[in-house]
Formats: C-alpha cells, structure tokens, sequence
C-alpha cells in the first residue's frame, strides 16, 4: 500500500525546505546527512517496528500485513524522510512487543517505533518522542457479570498486565499504594493478556482502554466483555524514534505539522477510530477533547 499521492505532494513542498538546508547542493547530500538520514539514504530503506495486535493502532489483517492509524502516520513519515534525502525507500517490517520496542529503537534495530506507546520521562531517557498523536489511560478489562467495577475490587484478583508497558507499572504502584494484594500475570503481548481472561486464567486485564476496545471489537464472542472503572493513568502516545537524532527529529515535528494543518491526523482518526475496520468492526470512539486541543495547537507554525 503506497500512501496517497496528495499528502505526498502536501508533504513535498515543506520538507523541500528542509531538505535543501540540510543539503546545500545535490553532490553534497551525502556528507551533509546524519544519523537516520544517512542511513536512509545510504541503504534505500527504513526500518519500522509494528504491533501484532495494537488495535487499531498498529496490528496484522487477514494477510499478515501492518495495518492502523500508528502505521499510516508512519508511512507518512517515510514519505517525508524520501523527499528528504531525495530518493525512494523501502520498508522493512520488524514485529516489536512492549518489552522489546525500546531497546529496538534505542539499538537501531528499528528507525521508527510505530504503536501504541506511552512517553514519559522514563522513556524519553532513552528514546525520542513524535509529537503527540493520541491520548489514553490504563483501565479494566473483565468479563461481564464479573465483580469487579473499581480498581479497589482487584484486591486478591488475579489481573493479566503486558510485560514492558506503562500499565504493568501502574498496577504494581496502585497494589502496594493501597495494599490490594494483586496477583498480577504478566503476558508477552496484548492479545495473550486478552486470553488469559478468556480462559479464566485472570481475572481482569489492564492496559489503555483503546486497546481494550480494539481487542473487544475484534472478538467473536465480544458482548461477553466489558471495559470498567475509571482511569488510572493517563498515557500520550507518540511515535518512537532514536534519541539524539537532530535532523530526524525536525522531520518529524514539521511533517506532524503539516498533518495536522491540513486535517490528515483527524482524518486517518476517523478511519481508524469511528469507521468500520477491515475486519467489519468499529471502535466507535470520538476523539478526546484533550486530544483535538493538542492537534490544534500542533497545527500552528512555530515562529
């Protein structure tokens, strides 16, 4: 799937700019480049780090390929990255889980990190942060009927986290804060922490509430689940990249900029978010207020 040919066009007339002063003349654009750019440019590739089942951010369809809203900001990205460094590059797909990605980014495994994950300061002393791109929080997965409405009601419950997420973290803080006795069981990935849930092997499962929708919604037997409780945390996700990377990281604000401006970022939120998935299924979930405010204010020009 090649992205479209107009945001490539929109995409071209701001990063010519950019590419121009990075390289003053076509036979010195070689040298000028650095870190990811170079590599880019020498190689003809980049290499982005998806989800197997971050929905509907970054997940497989029916063939096995990237799909969602993470993956199509990404593609928008390489496509910036090509004008660039003047020429054409391909992709190359490595599956990431939410333990393995930040080492994958901070290693140069991957050039981009294109998910579903959470920056925080933690993090960014690692790794580089896109600006924002959606706005969420851990909540509960249980199986309806189930008693448990509260975070409070998961003393002495068994609750299925995934390894290497911000969520894991936060349901460890909230058992010892408030002395809840939680079993926690630690999964590879998202889609193993839905399953111990559905054999009856937890109780509950914590991670942000999309994900917990999009896992929902792709279930055959998805009116036997519920999401419950209120937020307890709050995760901004952002595209991953290598720390340290100052050319990559001004070709990432400003094609975010020009997404923003011209509407692409809502849009490919509707796609994803409020339409039919590829499966037959929609989320239906609008768009925060928190997150509108921050794409607005993303799509002002810095002076």
């Amino acid at each position: 799937m090649k992205p479209k040919a107009t945001l490539s066009v929109l995409l071209a007339g701001l990063l010519a700019a950019a590419a121009l002063a990075v390289a003053p003349a076509p036979a010195q654009a070689q040298e000028q480049l650095t870190g990811t750019l170079a590599k880019a440019r020498e190689s003809g590739a980049i290499t982005i780090g998806y989800r197997e089942s971050s929905v509907p951010f970054s997940y497989l369809n029916a063939r096995k390929e990237p799909i969602g809203y993470s993956i199509e900001l990404c593609r928008a990205l390489v496509t910036a990255i090509e004008d660039t460094v003047n020429r054409s590059l391909a992709i190359k797909w490595v599956p990431v889980t939410s333990d393995s990605r930040i080492d994958a980014v901070a290693s140069g495994k991957v050039d981009l990190e294109c998910g579903s994950t959470t920056n925080n300061l933690e993090r960014q002393k690692r790794v580089s942060f896109s600006p924002t791109m959606f706005v969420s929080g851990t909540k509960v997965l249980v199986k309806k009927g189930a008693p448990i409405k509260s975070f409070r009601d998961l003393a002495g419950k068994k609750v299925a986290v995934t390894a290497g997420t911000t969520n894991e973290k936060t349901l460890r803080e909230l058992s010892e804060k408030f002395k809840l006795g939680i079993n926690l069981q630690v999964a590879r990935d998202h889609a193993e922490s839905f399953g111990l849930v559905k054999s009856g092997q937890a109780d509950a499962f914590a991670t942000d509430d999309v994900l917990l929708y999009g896992l929902i919604a792709q279930d055959a037997a998805k009116a036997d689940y519920e999401v419950v409780g209120d937020f307890l945390s709050y995760d901004p996700y952002g595209i991953m990249f290598r720390k340290g990377d100052a050319q990559l990281a001004k070709v990432v604000n400003d094609t975010f900029q020009v997404l923003a401006e011209d509407g692409e970022i809502e849009r490919q939120y509707k796609r994803w978010f409020l339409r039919k998935l590829p499966s037959g299924e929609s989320i239906n979930l609008p768009m925060s207020a928190q997150l509108e405010t921050i794409i607005q204010t993303m799509s002002v020009k810095a002076e």
